[in-house]
């Protein structure tokens, strides 16, 4: 799986245990969950880069 689809499971734990009242779990999850997010969103901006300078394979 990528690495969005792991930001989106440890968000809906951090949901799913904060409703349930465990609060330390969500709290762990819901760390994970931006971690994981903030690692996409920095990988998908520097390929974003790549695409228009032209650097890469071309498919």
């Amino acid at each position: 799986m990528d690495l969005l689809t792991w930001a989106i499971i440890a968000l809906v734990v951090a949901v799913v245990a904060g409703v349930l009242g465990f609060t330390g779990i969500a709290r762990g999850a819901a760390q994970i969950s931006k971690i994981l997010f903030g690692i996409f969103l920095i990988g998908a901006v520097i390929l974003l880069i790549m695409f228009v300078l032209g650097i890469g394979a071309v498919a």
